[in-house]
């Protein structure tokens, strides 16, 4: 199956943010929608927002730190609609902040949600996709992945590992499976200063209202990704503002 039409996705961190782009876009195209997220009255507006207009979604309530919500999200897609075509691994943490606050709590959830929240993806809709005989990941990293700047150690340690761990998989994949790697630069979310501490808080959040794109920038690459055709993997796009270093 080539191009968005009739493709069944389902996307973690669905609620708002790259993750509520990215739905709302794929529905435009005549994507089915499962949508994922912890926060069910932001995820019901989404999915209300997406049926208003014609598009097919429903929502699933998902911590992606437990396998079984991430099981259920992907039963959900395939006992609603058959199969399971596009999983994008988009759920994100970003409470950045310096080794000596000793902001350990932050830390564990970061590598909770990036990293395990990821495996538990991949466990989740692997035995699908293998089952099909096709299927696609698309793994939402950052352009930290690629360049450390302090306060994000942490952050960037987590996404340089789902830079990694997707390229494993890229390779373990074999030719039924497309597994693609989206690295946004700086996006203008909610998220952008969440959790951090107050200097860094307010850094973030004048450097997002300087430069900041916004998240469908990044839901148009996921499109991109997915509208290839059968036997053409596209492994890894950065977008980034023109006027981020």
């Amino acid at each position: 199956m080539s191009g968005v039409e009739g493709k069944v996705v389902a996307i973690t961190g669905a609620s708002s943010g790259i993750g509520a782009a990215t739905a709302v876009h794929l529905a435009g195209k005549g994507a089915r929608l499962v949508l994922g997220a912890r926060r069910e009255d932001r995820l019901r507006e989404v999915v209300d927002r997406i049926t208003a207009q014609g598009g097919e979604a429903v929502g699933v309530i998902t911590d992606v730190t437990n396998r079984e919500d991430l099981k259920r999200l992907t039963d959900t897609a395939v006992e609603r609609f058959g199969r399971l075509d596009v999983l994008v691994s988009n759920a994100g943490t970003m409470a950045v902040s310096r080794f000596d606050d000793l902001r350990q709590d932050d830390w564990d959830a970061m590598v909770a949600t990036h990293i395990t929240g990821l495996l538990n993806g991949i466990g989740a809709a692997l035995p699908v996709f293998r089952g099909q005989r096709s299927g696609h990941f698309v793994n939402v990293a950052s352009t930290a992945a690629y360049t450390v700047k302090s306060p994000q150690a942490v952050y960037a340690a987590t996404k340089a590992a789902v830079k990694v761990l997707t390229e494993g998989l890229r390779q373990e994949s074999g030719p039924d499976l497309r597994v693609t790697l989206v690295s946004p630069g700086f996006i203008n979310t909610e998220g952008v200063g969440k959790g951090a501490s107050p200097e860094v808080a307010a850094a973030f959040i004048r450097q997002r209202d300087e430069m900041a794109i916004p998240p469908s920038a990044i839901a148009s690459a996921i499109g991109y990704a997915m509208e290839q055709p059968p036997g053409v993997d596209i492994s890894e796009i950065v977008v980034r503002p023109t006027a981020q270093a």
